[in-house]
């Protein structure tokens, strides 16, 4: 910990607030384990959708590690051969479009914000409050999480807020019982 306070920025702190965050040192299936050797079922993390050291997986980064890591500027068969079979399984006319491989959430949503100011001209989105959408500039403009929390900056005049769809403890709750 004394490490991370030294060393990295204090801006990249950890995204939940407890006093004593979790230092991982490894994962398997769902769950996380600790320096001392305690396992936590992973309900935080929003990028191993396929589990932690999934076998299949780990064995075949190991094997394209084995022949090669590039970027796309040099072909690759296997880059052109998973767009096409992705865009398999998309219902026509997506079935019938392109593929953009990014490197995280981040890159993902800033270029579909491109994508849609390309296509419609404007510059005005809308959010979700405490939405977080990554770290670059311009997903930051449309994450409130980070720019109504502490060093941010104040909501852009080019994006709308809405609240976020909580049936049961939201503005607009379900009309149950239960939801009181």
């Amino acid at each position: 910990r004394q490490l991370r306070q030294r060393l990295l920025c204090a801006a990249q702190s950890v995204s939940y607030a407890n006093s004593e965050p979790l230092q991982l040192v490894r994962g398997r299936g769902c769950y996380l384990q600790d320096e001392g050797g305690r396992w936590f079922l992973d309900t935080r993390n929003n990028v191993a959708h396929v589990g932690w050291q999934h076998p299949r997986f780990v064995e075949a980064v190991a094997a394209q590690l084995r022949e090669t890591n590039s970027n796309s500027r040099y072909l690759h068969p296997a880059r052109v051969l998973l767009a096409q079979r992705l865009l398999r399984t998309f219902p026509e006319p997506l079935r019938s479009g392109v593929c953009f491989f990014v490197n995280s959430g981040s890159e993902a949503n800033d270029l579909a914000m491109r994508l849609a100011r390309a296509a419609t001209g404007r510059r005005r989105f809308i959010c979700v409050e405490h939405g977080y959408h990554g770290h670059t500039e311009a997903v930051i403009g449309i994450s409130p999480y980070k720019f109504l929390g502490k060093g941010g900056e104040g909501k852009p005049s080019t994006t709308d807020v809405v609240s976020c769809p909580d049936t049961y403890r939201g503005r607009f709750r379900r009309s149950s019982p239960l939801s009181n």
